[in-house]
């Protein structure tokens, strides 16, 4: 089949389906609500080949006018080779308009993403498995409807753009926890259904300890579930993580175009769905 005979359509609610057989063929853990919940924050195109088969995604999450993330990139294993997936970023180019883009990359897309001006800002390593028992923390609350500002003002601070459409939409999904001190909220971490269990995140804190703290406060109510935490390297997360049976089993590379870092020292800021908070 020449590229030619494959084209690039918006994608719609109609293709989730295919879609979700697509991530399975690639090893993601992708449900179907999961591939909803992507959608409805996002625009996307898919690639459909002469028989109508959908053989490639892309989804571009805007966060405003401040960035984008490009996620769920994915080409059928039969069509690779072939261009296609330099198509699909052409496609999630159109729909940034002049957004700064980011992205999580697999090895086998790094090259792709070099090649069209990405660059390395950071290390992401997902930790997953079978949570053991740990002891409640002293310092966390169940978060209320009215903390969702609050959080949303530290998540924009910590990412460097505006989620606040996600933090609600994972606010009707799932669950947040929140530090206070004096009155304000200072921390906050998200626990939600995805894949083969649960996934934190995201989850921001002035320091590794408040981290810890809303970490378990999620993992003492969980034992023995499956949960997922991605974490970037900086953290110095991850042998704690290892230490409660949520050991590294991957990862992925943080690139963005144009190089752009949005950091707090003061900040440690774990990212769950690994296409950013999306996969």
């Amino acid at each position: 089949m020449q590229e030619q005979q494959i084209e690039i359509r918006p994608f719609g609610p109609q293709h989730l389906d295919a879609a979700v057989c697509l991530s399975r063929e690639a090893g993601w853990p992708h449900r179907l609500e999961d591939w909803n919940v992507a959608l409805d924050l996002s625009e996307g195109v898919v690639a459909i080949a002469a028989d109508d088969e959908v053989v490639g995604t892309t989804l571009l999450t805007p966060y405003g006018t401040d960035c984008a993330t490009i996620n769920m990139v994915i080409v059928a294993e039969s069509m690779r080779g072939r261009g296609l997936g330099r198509r699909l970023m052409e496609a999630a180019f159109a729909l940034a308009d002049d957004r700064p883009l980011r992205l999580i990359a697999t090895a086998d897309g790094l090259p792709l993403y070099e090649r069209l001006g990405f660059r390395q800002v950071g290390t992401i390593v997902q930790h997953q498995g079978h949570v053991i028992a740990t002891q409640k923390p002293g310092n966390t609350e169940a978060a209320t409807k009215a903390d969702i500002p609050a959080i949303a003002a530290l998540d924009r601070e910590a990412f460097g753009a505006d989620r606040s459409t996600l933090i609600t939409r994972f606010a009707d999904l799932g669950e947040f926890a929140v530090i206070r001190r004096s009155g304000k909220v200072v921390a906050f971490a998200c626990l939600r259904s995805f894949g083969r269990g649960e996934v934190v995140g995201p989850v921001v804190a002035p320091d590794i300890e408040d981290a810890k703290s809303l970490l378990s406060h999620f993992m003492c109510r969980k034992a023995g579930a499956f949960l997922r935490i991605d974490t970037s390297t900086e953290t110095g997360l991850g042998s704690w993580l290892a230490s409660h049976s949520l050991p590294h089993v991957s990862g992925g590379i943080a690139m963005a175009n144009p190089i752009t870092r949005h950091t707090n020292s003061k900040t440690v800021t774990t990212f769950a769905l690994a296409n950013q908070a999306l996969g």
